[in-house]
């Protein structure tokens, strides 16, 4: 006898629905809410890059004779940022810089709330970003002692004055293809292990090879800064957030724009009456929205 239990995982038809009614949501929300999830995440997302650091800076025996065993564990630890941002609902800027756009080209949204919304999240996640590094990682002390405060200024370095202007916009392509494909997963799969494998694995990929996160950096750089980086803020926004935030818009085109037409090429703008902020992503035990299958039987 067939089991009547819902598939563990989503269609890619019905993942791709699912994007178009969260950028619906999320145009759909208070702007002050969605500048406190913003927030929120940045913090988020600071967790995790802190302890990456912690683990990196803090193994510098193996890294004399194994520097790739600790990208690894560096970049293995770090995925914990995106874990929270996801499960928790937040607003990340590299992510709705693949679920708006879907949600504009499709006509569920107006094209002037693109730039509006990230214009919101970019500033959230500064803010949270700062908050984090300044307050709760500087002012404490926690790294203020060797090795870890010669790694925040290292790396700091590395990322945002050691790589030229190119490198560092085509490192954030890649960055943001793997992000939204973790985030592409995570709306996919029905329960919450499986979300946090699905981040898991694209997330590591891209801390262990260097790429560039416009949201990452700002943490990680104006920590180094404030340790006494030789880098100044004027520099950082020129050449690492700049290059990083347009590599992380294409990026995630990558990802957003064949899923539509792989996907949803007929699908139109109907249907979306009842999505509710957090709806479709952040999805109750038990499966996902009727609404969603409801659109997913007009977009076949």
């Amino acid at each position: 006898m067939a089991s009547l239990d819902p598939p563990s995982t989503l269609k890619p038809t019905q993942v791709a629905v699912a994007m178009i009614e969260s950028g619906v949501a999320k145009h759909r929300t208070r702007a002050d809410l969605v500048f406190f999830k913003a927030v929120a995440a940045g913090v988020m997302l600071s967790f995790g890059g802190l302890l990456s650091e912690i683990v990196s800076g803090g193994s510098a025996g193996i890294n004399a004779s194994n520097p790739g065993l600790v990208k690894f564990l560096g970049g293995a630890v770090f995925p914990v940022g995106l874990i929270m941002i996801v499960l928790q609902g937040q607003e990340l800027l590299t992510s709705n810089m693949m679920i708006y756009p879907m949600a504009c080209i499709k006509g569920a949204v107006p094209w002037w709330g693109l730039p509006y919304n990230w214009l919101i999240v970019t500033f959230g996640n500064l803010v949270g970003s700062l908050f984090f590094a300044a307050v709760l990682v500087k002012y404490t002390g926690i790294i203020s002692t060797a090795p870890y405060n010669a790694y925040a200024v290292t790396f700091a370095m590395h990322k945002a004055a050691d790589p030229e202007w190119h490198q560092i916009f085509l490192r954030g392509i890649a960055c943001n293809w793997l992000v939204c494909v973790a985030v592409w997963q995570a709306a996919g799969a029905r329960e919450t292990i499986s979300k946090i494998v699905a981040i898991w694995i694209p997330i590591m990929i891209f801390v262990a090879c260097g790429y560039d996160h416009v949201v990452a950096n700002m943490f990680s750089v104006p920590l180094g800064i404030l340790f006494g980086a030789e880098l100044t803020v004027a520099e950082y926004i020129r050449k690492s957030l700049i290059a990083a935030y347009l590599g992380n818009i294409v990026g995630a085109l990558l990802v957003g724009l064949p899923a539509l037409y792989f996907y949803a090429p007929d699908w139109k703008a109907g249907g979306l009456r009842d999505a509710e902020a957090g709806e479709v992503i952040n999805e109750s035990e038990g499966g996902t929205s009727s609404n969603v299958y409801e659109v997913d039987k007009r977009s076949q």
